[in-house]
């Protein structure tokens, strides 16, 4: 199974190009953004001032209990009273605040991740069958799943972060100016301290981050492969094996995780030293100034508030700097997808009226364009015949209907469906022209009814029972738990594997196609399964064009034409009788399955 990057902490190759496309992407809610940066900034100011009044407070209290020490006067409650009022309809402003923005952000954010999973879900349409060839299923999976989620999460908290932390830096800084100069300066000689020990604790831990991410994604591939695979790895006894494997790469995912939690870890340990620190000097230098009469006890008492809140601005901006970065390389990720080389789809044709004529002319074709595998493929086929291409492993019998569906394009030559190219038809109702039948059956979690409609999603009822009839599959679903209704689990493993087939088949017929592919359909079946598909093959088949791809010469001795092929060129072309009497390549390939 292929490895699955998951690793968001990747370093981001166009940084210019992907913010543009980034901000492209929600300069349409821009007005919201704005709106919920300006409520960001209000929240922020708000939460700033609030240590400066209740700094009176203490001030009125203070002042109050000297007087009455003294015998002058008393505590004033009523503006204590007043400044408590004042104070929490400021912090009660401050969380509305912050509350519209947090919802304004999480709904900016989710529709940008919405969007963009049902491009990426349309883009996989689009895509020609290269891109899966060359491209590992994992990856794909983890741009839809892993990637937007970064993206989501990112948006939703570090833009109004970054807002938030500058204003709360600047404003703390202007309050402790307006307390005063002199203790503020002190303060701020800390930035400089403060912000070097940030950069290093972030440069240390982010390798370790990264190294987390990486084996996080070999250890959840580990695990896929171990279920997946669970069959093969009891039958090859290679459970210590793989145990041995998985031990190692956990292992090593625990000692970058150590690493990476324990560097980040000191961040908070550190700051708070640095803070109780500064703390200390604060309490002092303010002590001696409010002997002097240069400072209120309140005001002493809102400075160090201020003076300990001053270095988690700093902070913050590392994480969040950490995070948009790990979300611009996401999006890069992203849009680096969306921008894959689309199906070519140039054909305005209709095959409303299509009858199922197909010829191959002077076709060429490699999946490597350096590579020609098939070379000069010419072959004419009437409607309604049953064709069936012959040959060895790898001489380009899958590969020829690959390219009649027009999964690849040709390197030369063309193929005719009615005497016109395949070219020409709208490439959506191409498809719709030919049915499948594999190898490996798809059948995907929900019921037998759902399955087969999949064929045809506006078929009745009805009409899957009677193409399940046809198939030879009625039978045995209802000997099912629920029948029709049964549901097939994820893995389709609560059935057999010919049941399975039938399935397929019956799939095929309810689709009611022009043309009929049956790529290997009888392989992974007993003898007496193989007779009761091929029954229901030939069914499918009457009145149809269809192509038999088949390793067993049995199961196409009735084929109207037989097509032998050999290192992509078709070498031998004729009836089973026909070609037996030529004793040639053919004719070894019949008698080698049959020798004792």
């Amino acid at each position: 199974m292929p490895r699955r990057n998951m690793n968001p902490a990747d370093k981001v190759k166009d940084f210019k190009g992907t913010v543009k496309k980034l901000y492209k992407r929600i300069a349409k809610y821009k007005i919201l953004i704005i709106l919920a940066f300006v409520f960001a900034i209000g929240s922020t100011i708000f939460a700033i001032v609030s240590p400066k009044i209740l700094g009176n407070a203490t001030t009125e209290i203070y002042t109050g209990l000297i007087a009455k020490i003294n015998g002058v006067g008393t505590i004033n409650f009523k503006a204590i009273r007043n400044i408590l009022i004042s104070l929490g309809l400021l912090y009660i402003v401050s969380a509305i605040f912050n509350y519209i923005q947090n919802l304004i952000m999480t709904s900016v954010s989710q529709k940008t991740s919405y969007e963009l999973r049902k491009e990426v879900s349309i883009k996989l349409n689009r895509l020609p069958m290269k891109y899966f060839d060359k491209k590992a299923t994992g990856d794909i999976l983890s741009i839809i799943t892993n990637d937007i989620d970064t993206l989501q999460l990112s948006l939703n908290s570090s833009l109004t972060q970054i807002v938030s932390s500058i204003v709360t830096l600047i404003g703390i800084f202007i309050m402790m100016l307006s307390i005063n100069v002199t203790l503020a300066i002190i303060t701020a000689l800390i930035l400089p301290f403060a912000s070097l020990i940030v950069l290093l604790i972030v440069g240390k831990s982010q390798k370790h981050f990264i190294n987390q991410q990486k084996y996080l994604a070999e250890v959840d591939a580990e695990v896929e492969e171990m279920i997946s695979g669970y069959s093969v790895i009891k039958a090859f006894n290679a459970e210590d094996k793989m145990l041995n494997k998985f031990n190692e790469d956990n292992s090593r995912l625990q000692n970058a995780g150590f690493k990476s939690q324990f560097l980040s870890g000191l961040m908070h340990p550190i700051m708070n030293f640095v803070g109780n620190l500064n703390y200390a000097i604060i309490a002092i230098v303010g002590s001696l100034f409010a002997i002097k009469g240069k400072i209120t006890v309140g005001n002493i008492q809102s400075f160090i508030q201020y003076s300990k809140q001053f270095t988690n601005p700093i902070a913050s901006l590392a994480q969040i700097s950490n995070q948009i970065q790990s979300m611009l390389a996401a999006s890069e990720r992203v849009f680096t997808f969306l921008n894959e080389e689309e199906l070519i789809d140039e054909g305005t044709l209709t095959t409303k009226d299509v009858e199922g004529n197909i010829e191959f002319k002077n076709v060429k074709f490699g999946y490597d364009p350096n590579k020609i595998i098939i070379k000069n493929f010419n072959a004419k086929v009437k409607k309604g015949e049953k064709i069936a291409i012959v040959g060895p492993t790898g001489a380009g019998k899958t590969t020829i209907v690959k390219l009649l569906m027009r999964f690849y394009e040709l390197n030369a030559g063309e193929i005719l469906l009615d005497g016109k190219n395949i070219k020409d038809y709208k490439r959506s109702e191409l498809e719709s022209v030919f049915a499948m039948v594999l190898q490996d059956t798809w059948l995907f979690n929900g019921t037998i009814l759902d399955n087969l409609r999949y064929g045809n999603l506006n078929a009745s009822d009805k009409e899957v029972i009677d193409a399940a009839k046809t198939a030879s599959a009625d039978y045995f679903i209802h000997t099912l738990p629920d029948g029709y209704n049964m549901v097939l689990n994820e893995e389709t493993s609560n059935i057999s594997g010919g049941q399975k087939q039938l399935l397929t088949i019956a799939r095929a017929i309810l689709a009611n196609p022009k043309v009929l592919i049956l790529d290997e359909a009888t392989s992974n079946v007993d003898t007496r399964t193989e007779e009761l598909i091929q029954q229901a093959m030939d069914k499918v088949m009457e009145g149809r064009t269809s192509f038999i791809i088949a390793h067993r010469l049995s199961t196409i001795v009735n084929a109207d034409l037989i097509l032998v092929m050999n290192e992509g060129d078709i070498v031998e072309v004729g009836k089973h009788e026909e070609l037996l009497k030529k004793n040639g390549f053919y004719a070894k390939i019949y008698n080698s399955q049959f020798e004792k």
